[in-house]
């Protein structure tokens, strides 16, 4: 024991520096334009009825609507003309009005209509203004929007997990009082789920979370993997949980799967957009997903998606939330945004050092007038994904334990790797069939 790191209070800061990279948020900084490249999402379906709603996302104001033909809309909060608020406009039946004078706006931000004012004076400001607008995208429940430059829109993706048939996908937002970069992080910290989840207050998954495993970490071309391979009796247990460029998560069930019963290639128990609203505030948008493959449906209760996204409800008293925290505790407990450069990062750290570096160099390279990569550009629709859980009957054989759990994890994952062409049932069968073949093996 090294008795000079006792009592270094007075000589430890207790604050330093953040990743200002890739905190920052705002238009016009390196990571904010990165993010604006990328479809968002940035409200519920039901949060939109027939008034405008005020929402914040990437650090701006703007103004969601949907007009009475049931188009949906997002614009600038300020009106061209004087400057009034849009929250305050009147939805119509092709756009929104702006409740001072009348002007008429399309979804897309021309101005279609300026009543009491000369024909001829107002065709010339209808040819050389219009109000901010974004293109918007209702789907599944959610909206998403796209804020970056037009000619850059990217095709909408749609992943694999969210296409599976028989399963039930219940949107849900979940507010973080702090910086997007430390809720994405947790995602890419597999380990964490031993500890936060299972051994420091109360089980908040399944039972077998807190066994600890062997940690394997992937880079994809788009996407980062965390897996956890588990011993639970005579099973091993592989769970994925994955990040998909920029700010896209899935990860495992929550609820049904603890190691104990054969899983053939479970799927994600939700998928979900960490996104940043400013600075110092997030939003993750999500599906709380339940079927055979997910999350039981006994779960889909309307506290079920706060349980699925960090193991206790989001809106408890403080004494709750100490006695019992879950991700929001330690995620906000960093502080509004956490100061990266004094962290400690040690080997279960290495899907969040590779992802931040991945990270800060796609930034960078946008700003040198490179491209922002899409998965779209990579697969068809819908995307191949790997969140999920594998859970085999493979006792242990006198070998090295340890060895032998990551080696079955690495021949999972690649099995996995092995079908990413396929699609659908074809892509199931041959994981499956490939599945039971391993299996088999290790156990002959």
């Amino acid at each position: 024991m090294n008795n000079n790191l006792g009592y270094q209070g007075y000589r430890q800061p207790q604050r330093g520096a953040s990743d200002e990279l890739l905190v920052r948020i705002s238009q016009g900084t390196a990571c904010g334009e990165y993010l604006r490249r990328y479809w968002q999402p940035v409200a519920l379906t039901e949060e939109v009825g027939d008034l405008p709603r005020l929402i914040r996302v990437l650090g701006e104001e703007l103004v969601l609507f949907r007009d009475k033909t049931g188009r949906y809309g997002l614009v600038h909060k300020q009106c061209p003309h004087r400057r009034a608020s849009m929250e305050f406009g009147i939805c119509d039946e092709n756009g929104i009005r702006c409740c001072y004078h009348g002007w008429l706006f399309d979804i897309d931000g021309r101005i279609l209509e300026i009543p009491g004012q000369p024909g001829e004076h107002a065709e010339l400001v209808m040819k050389q203004t219009s109000l901010g607008a974004y293109p918007v995208k209702e789907f599944r429940g959610l909206i998403f929007a796209y804020l970056g430059p037009i000619e850059e829109m990217p095709e909408f993706p749609v992943y694999d997990t969210l296409e599976i048939e028989g399963q039930t996908l219940v949107p849900y937002r979940a507010d973080y009082n702090c910086n997007w970069l430390q809720v994405l992080d947790a995602i890419l910290d597999p380990i964490h789920t031993s500890f936060l989840h299972s051994r420091m207050s109360r089980v908040q998954f399944s039972e077998g979370m807190g066994e600890i495993g062997e940690l394997l970490f992937y880079q994809r071309d788009m996407s980062f993997l965390g897996t956890n391979v588990r011993r639970v009796g005579d099973n091993v247990w592989v769970r994925v949980n994955e990040l998909v460029l920029p700010n896209y998560t899935q990860a495992g069930a929550a609820f049904s799967a603890d190691g104990t019963r054969h899983i053939y290639y479970g799927r994600s128990a939700f998928s979900r957009w960490v996104v940043p609203i400013d600075d110092e505030n997030t939003t993750a948008f999500a599906w709380a997903i339940f079927g055979e493959r997910a999350d039981p449906e006994e779960y889909n209760t309307p506290e079920g998606p706060d349980l699925i996204e960090q193991g206790e409800l989001m809106n408890r008293s403080y004494e709750e939330r100490q006695r019992f925290p879950g991700d929001a505790e330690a995620v906000e407990g960093m502080g509004v945004i956490a100061d990266q450069k004094m962290e400690h990062l040690v080997p279960s750290d290495k899907a969040i050092i590779l992802y931040r570096k991945k990270l800060r160099k796609l930034c960078r390279e946008l700003e040198q007038g490179a491209q922002a990569g899409q998965v779209t550009g990579l697969w068809q629709n819908p995307i191949p994904t790997y969140g999920g859980d594998t859970v085999l009957n493979i006792p242990p054989n006198g070998q090295d334990d340890a060895e032998l759990l990551r080696d079955i994890g690495d021949r999972v994952m690649q099995i996995q790797f092995d079908a990413e062409p396929l699609q659908g049932a074809a892509r199931d069968d041959r994981v499956i069939d490939a599945l039971k073949a391993l299996e088999a093996e290790y156990r002959r």
